[in-house]
């Protein structure tokens, strides 16, 4: 018999692999992916995760790792990422601290803003793939993460839920008529609505892949967090993207400023979460009422509440960090609330890491706020 030639054993190949799913065909992940209906009948590949999971995953204590910009000058290595993973009491005992961590960038630090109003030009694709690949570098961030969250559990065993983890989406800016390309190969314009909501469920299908690349053990991606902070520009195509993450059961969240263009409409945007920012603490102009006024709107609009602190509260601002504590457990959001904790860079690292008593007094307290607002 003639032996086949190559190019005859690959057609052969194919005809051989016609009509068969990922499953069917060797090496095709069939441990990892699997068919699912789509929209309009379209075949979706779903993660192993994704389909065994039935609904939105919840989480109440949230903080925000700022990183992917070059003026960021820490690292998120796991000496750094520690202090927010558990904490030790004065009695030496250890206790799991934040359930969910939101990692962000506003801009890349070379000119390019992942929102607008940040610098003047905007982000384009590879800008934003540069930013997803950077949050899934092996020994720092997600990778640091995991492996801080596997020794503590060998330490003092497992939290009640893994670890929680949601990313920055950045925001197709109208601007740019030349973001790059997907599927069909067709630059895409961010004047169209269209190309701009396909750009967003490229980044968010870009996410899902790198995350089930790397396998995390002690991790889950629970959902994306819309970076612009007002909804002006963009409340044509949110209520699409939160559709299309809520069909993966993968989170939509906000964290609007106070008083912020659309804050009070989050629902009908198609957010899942939406934390209100008082923006008390970085003004000391801006008197103590303005907490009690942002805890009476979340609660009016069935909002959540953001936590702000940074630097400051270890040079002399530590009290504007206390008045956030104490009206938030005066005004019933302490326990019925999720929060959000925006602690500038590494805040939260440099109290953990203090040696002035009153600072670490400080450090001890806000700890406590966290661990004791909820089970863990």
């Amino acid at each position: 018999m003639k032996k086949l030639t190559i190019p005859l054993l690959l057609i052969a190949l194919l005809f051989a692999c016609a009509g068969k799913t990922i499953e069917d065909i060797p090496n095709g992940n069939k441990k990892d992916k699997e068919e699912s209906g789509g929209d309009g009948g379209k075949k979706e590949l779903l993660y192993k995760w994704e389909k065994e999971r039935t609904s939105l995953l919840d989480y109440h204590n949230m903080v925000l790792i700022y990183s992917g910009g070059s003026h960021r000058k820490y690292k998120w290595d796991e000496e750094t990422i520690q202090p927010y993973v558990t904490y030790t009491d004065e009695s030496g005992t250890e206790h799991w601290l934040f359930d969910s961590f939101l990692f962000l960038e506003i801009h890349d630090g070379a000119g390019k803003m992942f929102a607008k109003g940040y610098t003047s030009q905007p982000a384009n694709q590879r800008d934003w793939k540069n930013l997803v690949d950077h949050y899934f570098e092996s020994r720092t961030c997600l990778g640091a993460l995991n492996r801080v969250v596997g020794a503590a559990i060998k330490r003092i065993g497992e939290p009640g839920t893994k670890r929680r983890v949601v990313i920055g989406l950045p925001e197709p800016i109208s601007d740019l008529k030349d973001w790059g390309t997907v599927s069909d190969r067709v630059m895409l314009d961010f004047s169209n609505t269209t190309h701009r909501l396909e750009a967003c469920k490229w980044y968010i299908d870009y996410v899902r892949s790198r995350f089930n690349e790397m396998n995390y053990m002690n991790l889950e991606l629970a959902g994306f967090y819309w970076i612009a902070e007002h909804a002006a520009d963009t409340r044509s195509i949110m209520k699409e993207i939160g559709a299309y993450l809520n069909e993966l059961n993968y989170t939509f969240n906000w964290i609007p400023y106070f008083k912020s263009y659309g804050y009070s409409d989050w629902k009908k945007f198609g957010f899942n979460y939406a934390y209100l920012q008082p923006n008390y603490f970085f003004q000391e102009t801006i008197p103590y009422s303005r907490l009690t006024d942002a805890c009476y709107l979340a609660i009016a609009y069935g909002m959540d509440m953001e936590m702000e602190f940074d630097e400051r509260a270890l040079l002399g601002w530590g009290y504007r960090l206390k008045d956030y504590m104490k009206a938030f457990k005066e005004n019933g959001i302490w326990q019925n609330k999720r929060l959000a904790y925006y602690q500038g860079g590494t805040a939260l690292y440099q109290l953990a890491q203090t040696r002035d008593p009153e600072l670490k007094e400080l450090y001890h307290q806000f700890c406590k706020f966290v661990v004791e607002s909820v089970q863990h």
